[in-house]
């Protein structure tokens, strides 16, 4: 079996009455894309935000790497290579392409403190690094461009080389087909598909094009409960997760 780099093992959060993770056991294994899929309500994000350290699971482990990090915050997960994007961007939209990935290398390498952008230029593997990145996802050319000033297709690709800058052992992605258009869905796509190879990548995503496209496996999560976990073609037969959710159309 391919070696698990992320894994989540019986991870259960309530609020109140509300079971909104039961049990959930998956993992994401070296040079893979795990979709994670389910209709609104199913408990992804709180189940993303336990992943990324913002929220506390009652019960369960998380490993990163072999690592148990279940009781580290986010900074903490993401020095260690947990790399996550937003649904909504999370981007400096003032600072330039270039200070955002510095923002992302300086955090890397455990600097603090004010002006960290401008602590960042003065560090050459700082800069270093947030220029590789931004080579990576093509921004390269647009390094002095302001955030605000690019296409939605474009932050996406930022938030991305910010990510990179961690030297990520894992990303985890938040709809990062949001707001994109058809052709932005098809280019993002791509480099998505090229990423993998980088490391592995924890999806969640409603385009479901993109997930059958880019997806090696797939977990249905429904009323917080992994329903299912499989190849695509497992996936689009498997009688539970149509009635669930794919409907008799997939």
């Amino acid at each position: 079996m391919t070696e698990a780099v992320l894994q989540t093992r019986g991870i259960c959060k309530s609020f109140g009455a509300l079971q909104a993770s039961r049990d959930i056991t998956l993992d994401l294994r070296r040079g893979e894309i795990h979709a994670l899929i389910g209709p609104n309500g199913a408990g992804k994000s709180t189940l993303i935000q336990q992943i990324a350290g913002s929220l506390a699971p009652d019960a369960g482990r998380i490993m990163l790497a072999g690592e148990d990090v279940t009781t580290l915050d986010t900074p903490a997960r993401a020095r260690r290579g947990l790399a996550r994007t937003f649904q909504i961007s999370q981007l400096a939209m003032e600072d330039t392409v270039l200070q955002n990935a510095l923002l992302g290398a300086l955090g890397a390498s455990k600097v603090g403190g004010l002006g960290l952008w401008r602590a960042a230029l003065a560090q050459q593997d700082a800069r270093a690094t947030a220029q590789a990145a931004l080579e990576r996802v093509g921004l390269a050319a647009k390094s002095a461009t302001r955030a605000a000033e690019l296409s939605h297709g474009e932050r996406r690709q930022l938030e991305v080389a910010v990510a990179l800058t961690l030297s990520p052992k894992a990303f985890v992605m938040d709809e990062p087909m949001a707001g994109l258009g058809i052709e932005g869905s098809k280019t993002m796509t791509g480099f998505l598909d090229g990423l993998r190879a980088q490391a592995p990548i924890l999806l969640v995503e409603h385009d479901m094009d993109a997930v059958f496209a880019l997806a090696d496996r797939i977990s249905v999560l429904v009323y917080g409960e992994v329903i299912a976990t499989g190849t695509v073609a497992e996936i689009r037969r498997d009688p539970a997760v149509r009635a669930a959710y794919l409907g008799e159309g997939a």
